[in-house]
């Protein structure tokens, strides 16, 4: 894969990081007065750290490294492929991150793809929230991808039937090139290395938790009962801040290619932050109300699947991995999981509104339908 397309552009709303750099400091302050909370706090991001940032940093580091290593140049690929060109498209998207889903943009903007590729690309594409389900569950992203690369080939080869292979190729707008080259902002050398220090025994202390071994009573010492807690909790804190602060300093972004282990720190930095969010979310509830947040949707179970396939229809990558993540605490049900990762679009849907407005609209409008009978086929089959 192209890696100088290999990573979308980021258009985070000014009003958001501010929003929650406001909310971190209320949650600080609260916390700095009330012990529980704290320990709350703490417990909940360290949870997120070493059951969910770990694995995501491995895989992604897996994934990433796999790809440098054997890369394809998939651009000359699709312009060459001719009937295969919807699968290949589809192929792309259901890949884990956006990178994919966005060459099939690019190419489409120049007039190489048929807006079946697109359809069938952002169809199959579930983002940055594909490396966090498959992190976690890997049986089920795995059946994720399955699922849509099916669908999105099926829609795009509908979409080329009914509308024809020049369908919109016209539609797109002259745009300068740093428009599909922008990245997420790199992490400073500093750190960089703090972040490496971390993750190494981040990892190991993931894998040992996931079978079970009391961490914190193997390391307990006099100086605190819950060590392994106390360090996911200030990696988890790294993790976050590293991604907000740039966010909140407006600090600009660079075009220039970066090395696997900077594009793996960024993207699980991306990931760990809606996860924390997520996790926040739903042990503050808990903690404030005593009614757990999964009893919210008590009685509406109907709705779920809609109410996340609206979700997929948002931009970017963030919104998704929250859906993801209320499925991998249990709060959503599958068939909600399903919705999402075939109506959202993830990162790829950002150069698609820059440079191809209405036809990012129509194939985000038409993967609704596919998501929709999917999410409630799923419901009604397995209730």
């Amino acid at each position: 894969m192209d890696a100088s397309l290999a990573q979308p552009p980021v258009k985070t709303p000014q009003m958001m990081p501010l929003m929650l750099a406001l909310s971190v400091t209320i949650l600080a302050g609260f916390a700095l007065s009330n012990s529980d909370f704290a320990d709350v706090l703490i417990g909940t991001v360290a949870d997120a750290y070493l059951q969910v940032t770990t694995f995501v940093a491995a895989t992604l580091l897996l994934f990433y490294g796999i790809e440098r290593l054997f890369g394809i140049d998939a651009i000359r690929l699709l312009s060459r492929s001719g009937f295969w060109q919807v699968p290949l498209a589809a192929a792309l998207g259901a890949l884990p991150g956006c990178g994919g889903a966005i060459i099939v943009v690019t190419n489409f903007v120049s007039g190489r793809l048929s807006f079946g590729a697109v359809m069938a690309t952002l169809t199959a594409t579930m983002g940055d929230a594909a490396f966090l389900l498959i992190a976690k569950e890997p049986v089920t992203g795995l059946m994720m991808m399955g699922i849509g690369l099916a669908v999105g080939t099926i829609s795009g080869y509908v979409v080329d039937a009914l509308h024809g292979k020049l369908f919109l190729q016209g539609s797109a707008q002259s745009k300068p090139a740093e428009t599909m080259a922008a990245y997420r902002r790199p992490a400073s050398p500093l750190f960089t290395k703090l972040w490496v220090i971390t993750i190494i025994p981040g990892i190991i202390f993931g894998i040992l938790g996931a079978f079970q071994v009391d961490l914190d009573g193997i390391f307990a010492s006099t100086l605190t009962a819950e060590p392994v807690t106390l360090f996911g909790f200030l990696a988890g804190c790294l993790c976050f801040g590293m991604w907000l602060i740039p966010n909140l300093m407006r600090r600009p972004s660079t075009s220039a290619p970066r090395s696997v282990l900077q594009q793996t720190i960024t993207d699980t930095n991306f990931v760990t932050g809606w996860v924390i969010i997520a996790f926040l979310l739903f042990e503050i509830s808990l903690y404030v109300t005593g009614y757990e947040l999964a009893n919210l949707f008590d009685g509406l179970a109907i709705w779920i699947p809609l109410f996340a396939v609206v979700i997929g229809l948002l931009p970017g990558c963030g919104p998704q991995v929250l859906v993801t993540s209320l499925y991998l605490t249990g709060i959503v049900p599958l068939s909600a999981q399903i919705g999402n990762a075939i109506s959202n679009d993830g990162d790829a849907l950002f150069p698609a509104l820059a440079l191809a407005p209405k036809a990012a609209i129509i194939a985000t409008l038409y993967s609704t339908i596919p998501a929709l009978l999917l999410a409630y086929g799923w419901h009604f089959w397995m209730t």
